[in-house]
């Protein structure tokens, strides 16, 4: 068997949540009464007993069963935590037709909303929501205000998974992120849509750590937070037609925040817009920073900005919310960025913001081509550049920080 026994128990379990739920009333949220539907209810039999072989498994004792296709089929259906723990090699695909809507009941919570760990070869695919019903539970973070602060539910979560796929789902209304990727090699998210009003807290789009080889394709991402962060430990990704906004940017960091944080290498965004974030793309680290890493080969191409505020920016004295120590002997070594073609407008006047150490400088930094215009009428286009070196080509005069 590829996968054990009770991880192909929990993903006929998700199947079977749904069917369960068919037709009942989702009292937790605002959406219409859930819906039967399709093969999970099929599958499903009297006291909850359930029937593999209406999803595709053979009893002969000679067919290999492990590869599962689960249907979440059209309809609404409310449900509570969903944890699928391998290992796992078999091929696995979860069909999201119907719209899987969380809990808002937090007690029912010991992690995150769904959560799969140890899959290889998994497949999330569909036009279906993943919907967090965040909007609930929102009042309830104070990670504003202090560190040790309660963290809400993540909504999907995949850990230790290989080769795996996300692929035209919605992510509506996380608690908290709406998908976390944690040492996961060889990963595409394509086609995909993250949606949260732009002053929810703490919801990134697509949040990924101590992965490689990580791709996003056409994805629309408009948040309260970062659409796409990059954490320690990360290297060979991928970002390209990606379209951001509201939301903090596409960002790389925070670095430096726990002791023995990784690297983040060979970082490539292409071909993205950013419309309207707080940020545009967006290098940040603790100048307190616990750990000693480096983020290097990071190229950014074709980029466009709309009314961005901070269209580029290199911050090495991150410090959110001031909950943390302004001051310190910086740990983190940012070198080899490169910025090329990157146009449009920004609504800061500082269109570039390279704020490096004293201590440990950016190196290698380069601007090819970067034309971005303040768009207000109150003040100048500029670039602030500290402790930053490199070379600048083909720039807008004033955005020529070498």
């Amino acid at each position: 068997m590829a996968c054990t026994d009770n991880a192909m128990r929990a993903l006929f379990l998700l199947a079977l949540v749904c069917a369960a739920h068919a037709g009942k009333d989702t009292k937790e949220s605002s959406s219409a009464p859930a819906k039967e539907g399709g093969d999970a209810k099929a599958a499903s039999g009297p006291g909850g007993s359930f029937d593999i072989t209406k999803l595709g498994a053979s009893g002969n004792g000679k067919t290999d069963s492990t590869k599962a296709t689960i249907l979440i089929p059209k309809g609404d259906y409310l449900v509570g935590p969903l944890n699928f723990t391998g290992p796992c090699k078999g091929d696995v695909t979860i069909q999201v037709d119907g719209n899987l809507l969380a809990t808002t009941d937090l007690s029912q919570y010991k992690g995150n909303w769904i959560e799969i760990l140890r899959v290889d070869n998994l497949v999330i695919t569909g036009k279906g929501t993943l919907d967090g019903q965040g909007p609930a539970v929102w009042s309830k973070n104070s990670c504003a205000k202090k560190y040790d602060c309660k963290i809400l539910p993540n909504s999907l979560v995949l850990d230790y998974v290989n080769n795996g796929e996300v692929s035209g789902i919605t992510l509506l209304n996380s608690k908290f992120f709406h998908m976390n990727v944690f040492q996961c090699k060889d990963m595409l998210i394509k086609d995909v849509t993250v949606t949260a009003p732009g002053d929810s807290p703490n919801t990134d789009g697509i949040h990924m750590g101590d992965s490689s080889g990580v791709t996003i394709v056409n994805t629309v991402i408009g948040v309260g937070d970062d659409c796409i962060s990059i954490g320690p430990g990360t290297s060979k990704v991928n970002i390209t037609g990606v379209t951001c906004g509201p939301g903090h940017g596409i960002s790389i960091g925070s670095l430096g925040r726990y002791k023995d944080e990784k690297d983040v290498t060979d970082i490539n965004v292409k071909d993205c817009t950013l419309k309207k974030t707080s940020n545009g793309l967006r290098i940040k680290a603790y100048e307190d920073a616990a750990s000693v890493l480096t983020a290097s080969k990071i190229h950014y191409e074709n980029i466009k900005m709309e009314d961005s505020a901070n269209p580029i920016i290199i911050d090495m004295k991150y410090c959110p919310n001031k909950i943390c120590t302004a001051s310190g002997a910086s740990k983190v070594t940012v070198k080899d960025v490169s910025f090329k073609n990157v146009t449009g407008t920004s609504s800061s006047p500082e269109a570039v913001s390279l704020l490096c150490s004293d201590k440990i400088p950016c190196t290698g930094v380069t601007m090819d081509n970067v034309k971005v215009e303040y768009s207000g009428t109150n003040n100048k286009t500029m670039a602030v550049c500290k402790n930053a070196k490199g070379t600048a080509t083909g720039c807008l005069k004033e955005l020529a920080c070498f």
